[in-house]
C-alpha cells in the first residue's frame, strides 16, 4: 500500500471514529505486508477489540487473503465477537490500487453489545408471545489472529469428530488438510502448535500437508 493512500484511509479512520464515538473502531490493513499475523498497519479506538497496530488480521481478512480472489466484494453489516464477549456490527471494505488489484482493507467494528441490551429489555416490555419471532442467526467472526489459530484446530477436531487421541492416520490428514486450506499455517509458528497438538512430528505434518497437493495434481 502506498503512503498516500495510507494517509488517506487514516484520515478516513479519524473521521468516522470522531463521528461515531469510542465504540466505533476502525481497522486499516496492508494485505502487502510481509506476515499476515501483522497486518494491521492503523487503528482508532483499538480498545473495542483489544488490538494495535502490528497485530493481525480477522477471519475476512484471512479469507481475502488465502482466496486470492482479483474483485471480492465488500462485507457490511455483519455480526463478529470479540474474545471477551462483545458483538460487532461490522463492514469489511476493499481498497485497490489504480491497476483495480486489493491492497488494502479497511474495517469498521461497532461495539453494539449495549444496545442489544436494550433492544432486549425493550423487547420484553413490548412484545407478546403471538408476535414473538425467531432471532435472526448470528455471523461470528473471530477477530483475532491468534485465537484464529485457536478456533481453527478446534474446527478441526470438530470435522473428524473424534478427539486427537482416538484420531488414525487417515483422521489426522484431513484435520490438517482442513488447517492447511483454511490458513493456518500462514500464522507464524503455526506448524510447531498443530504438531505437538496432533502428537506427530514436523516432517509428518508437511507431508499430510503435500498429499493434498499431490491429490490436486493427480487430480
Amino acid at each position: 500500500m502506498k503512503t498516500g493512500e495510507l494517509a488517506m484511509l487514516k484520515q478516513i479512520a479519524a473521521a468516522l471514529s470522531a463521528q461515531f464515538g469510542p465504540q466505533c473502531e476502525v481497522v486499516i490493513h496492508d494485505l502487502a505486508a510481509s506476515k499476515v499475523e501483522h497486518s494491521i498497519v492503523h487503528i482508532e479506538n483499538g480498545h473495542v477489540s483489544g488490538r494495535k497496530v502490528g497485530d493481525g488480521p480477522s477471519q475476512v481478512v484471512m479469507d481475502q487473503i488465502l482466496s486470492g480472489e482479483e474483485t471480492p466484494a465488500d462485507q457490511l453489516a455483519y455480526l463478529t465477537r470479540t474474545p471477551d464477549g462483545k458483538i460487532l456490527k461490522s463492514s469489511t471494505v476493499y481498497i485497490r490500487n489504480s491497476s483495480g488489484k486489493v491492497t488494502g482493507i479497511m474495517a469498521i467494528n461497532f461495539d453494539i453489545s449495549s444496545l442489544l441490551m436494550v433492544e432486549h429489555a425493550l423487547s420484553a416490555l413490548t412484545s407478546v408471545p403471538e408476535r414473538a419471532e425467531k432471532a435472526g442467526q448470528e455471523r461470528i467472526t473471530v477477530i483475532n489472529v491468534n485465537d484464529l489459530l485457536e478456533d481453527l484446530i478446534e474446527q478441526s477436531v470438530a470435522l473428524v469428530g473424534k478427539p486427537v487421541a482416538l484420531m488414525n492416520k487417515e483422521d489426522k490428514v484431513r484435520a490438517i488438510q482442513f488447517l492447511s486450506s483454511h490458513g493456518a499455517f500462514l500464522i507464524t509458528k503455526s506448524g510447531d502448535k498443530v504438531a505437538k497438538y496432533f502428537g506427530i512430528s514436523k516432517y509428518t505434518l508437511y507431508s499430510y500437508i503435500d498429499t493434498k497437493q499431490e491429490e490436486k495434481q493427480n487430480g
